[in-house]
């Protein structure tokens, strides 16, 4: 028995099959964890160009926020004129409690026809503008994003005054919730990526110009 150990400890015949075993797991995670990695860098810099860009048609066009546009500054007995205090409202909708219309032109961009199939996605349309920058809408920055996916947050920060005949001037926060990044090789699914983007509103009527 003794004999037979210590040929065994001396036989080194399928050492280079083990140590190409163990490379070769090392060197698998480091290139599958890589593609994640740069994946999710892709997803997170998607998500955050379509919040900005989100923002920026919430500030031109009607809002989604139901109230939003009964607000006039002059509650509690403001006078017609005077500024509207920072806190004054606080307007926060996302997916079903925003006005579908108004959300879909935020998702899908000003497009003749801004509305999503069954499946959250945006229905091919022609764009009401020449230039396509003025026309895209969030899904097309990143094509994960659903309605359900957005919030859309008004808020007023001193800006406007009361009685203003082009309506409150809030400072708008569209930003994304329930919307995992998606791995396909490393067990991280459930974290969720959360961006958001600020805009001034100008003004909140999609009679607005794009520009």
């Amino acid at each position: 028995m003794r004999l037979y150990l210590t040929k065994l400890r001396a036989d080194e015949r399928g050492g280079v099959l083990v140590e190409t075993t163990i490379l070769l797991v090392i060197f698998m995670l480091l290139v599958l964890g890589s593609v994640d990695f740069l994946m999710a860098f892709y997803q997170w810099n998607a998500a955050t160009k379509a919040v900005q860009i989100g923002a920026s048609i919430a500030s031109r066009s009607n809002p989604a926020a139901s109230g939003f546009t009964s607000i006039t500054g002059q509650e509690g007995g403001a006078p017609l004129g005077s500024l509207v205090p920072v806190g004054a409202y606080d307007l926060t909708c996302s997916g079903a409690s925003c006005n579908a219309a108004a959300l879909n032109v935020i998702v899908c961009g000003r497009k003749n026809a801004a509305v999503v199939n069954g499946a959250g996605q945006c229905q091919p349309a022609a764009c009401l503008v020449p230039d396509f920058a003025y026309c895209a809408g969030m899904q097309d920055m990143f094509w994960r994003i659903k309605p359900e996916n957005v919030s859309i947050q008004y808020t007023a920060t001193g800006l406007g005054y009361a009685g203003r005949v082009g309506g409150q001037v809030p400072t708008i926060r569209v930003s994304l919730q329930n919307l995992p990044f998606q791995f396909f090789f490393l067990p991280f699914s459930n974290h969720q990526i959360q961006v958001s983007a600020t805009a001034t509103g100008e003004d909140i009527s999609s009679n607005a110009p794009p520009l």
